[in-house]
């Protein structure tokens, strides 16, 4: 029950309704009303004036609030809170005394009346705010929240209009002045015992919880804290870790995926060269089996002194074994012979040595 009280709250201050009237302009007292399902003050002058007994808009001099409608946070024009003793009305016209019992009040302002003797032991310290300092303002009359059990009390009944999503609908909400642990019946009109849990209740007023759920029972207060077993705790600590591990796990396996997927390349990269390194050395040795296999004889010593010098070929004419001619570089194929057989090669042009009598 206590949250259409919270929406119709929110509601309440976000829909804050003002005139249109400046400082200085016009305005009739007259036009002063308690706006119809939220009971807010309307005055015909904006957010930061009132309207005077002179028909004038003036400043406010005074506020409720620490921080008020209307006003630019820090700004100098914002009025001062009324001090201990006295109180600022809807209209924040003035700051006055507190009233005493029976003199006349504003609906729901508690705080306008002044308090009893007794007020540490009347007053409502919980969340609900049931009376201000053991006073209480019940139809437009300050009066003492100190009636007791079964004897004959005040009751209020005031219809705020509610929102939920798009619906609308009437909330009554119903105030006494009987002591703190009781709720005055608005049948009999007597201080009765307020509700424990569990116990079926037809309004929050009844509960000592002063939350009556909508199944009919009264229900923990709204405020108060969940209390949860300690196999919750267990569970939810066994999911952080859980969830923690998994995480970690998940990672995990996948950069491993991925270190496999980059070594893999790598592996794959080292064996392409390793072959290809192979097959140049293959073509070296063939190209040397071809060398070493060719006639050694006269002319063919002149033909190859001349092919294989390490000036170059004789002319465009002369032809070789094993090396087309071609006017493109040299494929890189080449190696060193040399005449004891000798398996060491080196990346320079391949000369057959030269024989003590000057033959190759």
């Amino acid at each position: 029950m206590l949250l259409p009280i919270t929406l119709l709250s929110f509601s309440w201050f976000a829909s804050v309704q003002a005139g249109s009237q400046t400082h200085g302009e016009n305005c009739s007292v007259s036009a002063n009303r308690l706006q119809v399902g939220t009971y807010q003050l309307y005055t015909e002058c904006d957010t930061v004036t009132f309207c005077n007994s002179s028909g004038l808009c003036d400043l406010k001099r005074c506020r409720r609030d620490d921080y008020p409608f209307g006003y630019q946070q820090d700004s100098d024009s914002i009025p001062p809170k009324c001090p201990r003793g006295q109180f600022c009305p809807d209209e924040e016209d003035a700051c006055q005394p507190l009233m005493p019992v029976g003199s006349a009040c504003q609906l729901n302002r508690d705080d306008q009346c002044q308090a009893p003797e007794n007020f540490a032991q009347l007053a409502d310290n919980t969340p609900h705010g049931l009376n201000f300092n053991g006073s209480v303002c019940l139809n437009g009359l300050c009066m003492f929240a100190n009636v007791t059990l079964g004897l004959t009390c005040v009751v209020e009944n005031t219809a705020y209009i509610g929102y939920s999503g798009s619906d609308e609908f009437i909330d009554i909400v119903s105030r006494g002045n009987c002591m703190n642990g009781m709720y005055c019946d608005s049948q009999q009109k007597v201080c009765i015992q307020s509700k424990a849990l569990g116990v079926s209740c037809d309004a929050d007023k009844e509960c000592l919880s002063y939350n009556c759920l909508s199944s009919g029972t009264c229900g923990k207060a709204a405020e108060a804290p969940n209390h949860f077993g300690t196999w919750v705790y267990a569970i939810v600590a066994i999911g952080i870790f859980g969830g923690m591990f998994g995480t970690l796990t998940g990672l995990f396996i996948v950069h491993r995926r991925q270190r496999d997927s980059e070594r893999e390349k790598r592996m794959q990269y080292w064996r392409e060269q390793n072959a290809f390194r192979q097959n140049i050395m293959n073509m070296r040795q063939s190209a040397r089996d071809s060398i070493l296999s060719l006639p050694k004889n006269g002319t063919f010593s002149n033909r190859s002194s001349a092919m294989y010098s390490h000036e170059g070929p004789g002319s465009e004419d002369s032809q070789a074994p094993m090396m087309p001619h071609s006017t493109t570089k040299s494929s890189g194929l080449r190696q060193q012979y040399y005449d004891d057989n000798s398996t060491e090669y080196d990346d320079g042009i391949m000369v057959p040595e030269r024989r003590p009598d000057g033959r190759f």
